[in-house]
């Protein structure tokens, strides 16, 4: 219990960090294999301008690059705030072990993060999103999935 308390005290100082070298916001992830960290980073979205540039996505980047591998299946995933809804969506694709946070979705709402306009749009129909999401040329664009169906060398995930 003691490691895991040891890394997600690094996400926080990456994230305290953050605010003093104002290359983000307050938030900071490490990534854990073995009982080491092999990647950490903050969020770095006004930076670099990049709106998915979030400490998580950063270090899942990191962690991939590191391992040369696109998932994390033995990896532990320390961040120090509750992931939003995009970074929640990166680390299920990466499939690590274990995710662990510090404060809350709530928490980070109180500062002015607050992604609960994001978790309501996705409760919503398509139709019915604050933006329009309009379907196009579906028939043509079902040809690579019909075409990846029957493609025999293909590395699945």
């Amino acid at each position: 219990m003691q490691k895991r308390e040891f890394f997600m005290r690094e996400a926080i100082r990456l994230a305290s960090e953050n605010i003093i070298s104002a290359k983000g916001g307050p938030f900071g992830c490490v990534v854990v294999r073995n009982g080491e960290i092999i990647a950490r980073a903050a969020n770095s979205v006004t930076s670099s301008n990049d709106p998915t540039a979030h400490a998580e996505v950063n270090a899942i980047r990191l962690a991939c690059k590191f391992l040369n591998a696109f998932q994390l299946s033995d990896c532990e995933i320390y961040t120090s705030c509750e992931p939003c809804p995009m970074c929640l969506g990166a680390l299920y694709w990466a499939r690590p072990k274990a995710i662990y946070f510090g404060a809350s979705k709530t928490d980070a709402a109180d500062s002015g993060f607050d992604d609960s306009f994001i978790y309501n749009q996705l409760e919503l129909s398509s139709a019915e999103r604050s933006i329009p999401q309009i379907q196009l040329l579906n028939e043509e664009a079902t040809v690579p999935f019909k075409e990846w169906k029957t493609l025999l060398n293909k590395i699945e995930y």
